[in-house]
């Protein structure tokens, strides 16, 4: 039986020392390309692609704390809190290009909820990063066991890579399904099957 290693996703990473620039180095990339940085098209496009990745790994620098801001109740229910189809846009850390999808996220609850839209906030979190799309499911999970403490937590995430689409095999319909299930959704058939027939709508 496979086991999975627990380890603490609420931290914040320290910026340390002040980000060094990216735009010199994409200006290289872009006439590396072969490519004239001086014409109209291009003077910027140092610049805004820098915005861009900083925007896109700001997971890095994210406070999950400050995020929840205190939105977890002490309410008497001990059913499941399921919220589904919550897009999500995140990048490979092997191209460098997109994946995007939708995930799905249900957690048992033991007299703890979660505000719902706190939940598209922490898949934000941990996807604006350099990810592989079976970390960011099991990073999600971990994450909303850590804050809640609940009876289990099941995410399943759908998603298309770029990386599949735009090269290599070239094939644009492909699509990856993973999962994480935890406490009661991973030891308990009921539960988990519950949790795949309230996503598929039946």
């Amino acid at each position: 039986m496979r086991t999975h290693k627990k380890q603490a996703v609420i931290k914040v990473i320290s910026p340390g020392k002040p980000a060094e620039p990216i735009a010199p180095s994409i200006a290289k990339v872009i006439e590396a390309l072969g490519e004239d940085t001086k014409r109209e098209g291009l003077l910027r496009t140092p610049e805004r692609v820098e915005k861009a990745l900083r925007f896109l790994t700001s997971g890095y620098s994210a406070d999950l704390t400050r995020i929840v801001n205190g939105a977890v109740y002490e309410v008497k229910y001990d059913e499941m809190v399921i919220v589904k189809d919550i897009e999500f846009f995140s990048l490979c850390e092997h191209h460098m290009l997109p994946f995007f999808g939708k995930m799905h996220v249900a957690y048992l609850a033991k007299n703890k909820v979660i505000g719902l839209s706190k939940l598209p906030r922490i898949i934000d979190v941990f996807a604006r990063r350099l990810q592989i799309q079976e970390r960011l499911t099991q990073e999600v999970a971990q994450c909303i066991q850590e804050l809640l403490d609940p009876l289990g937590v099941g995410v399943i995430a759908e998603a298309q890579h770029f990386c599949m689409m735009m090269r290599g095999v070239e094939k644009q319909h492909s699509g990856t399904v993973t999962s994480a299930m935890l406490g009661a959704f991973r030891s308990n058939k009921e539960t988990r099957d519950e949790f795949l027939s309230l996503i598929r709508g039946r």
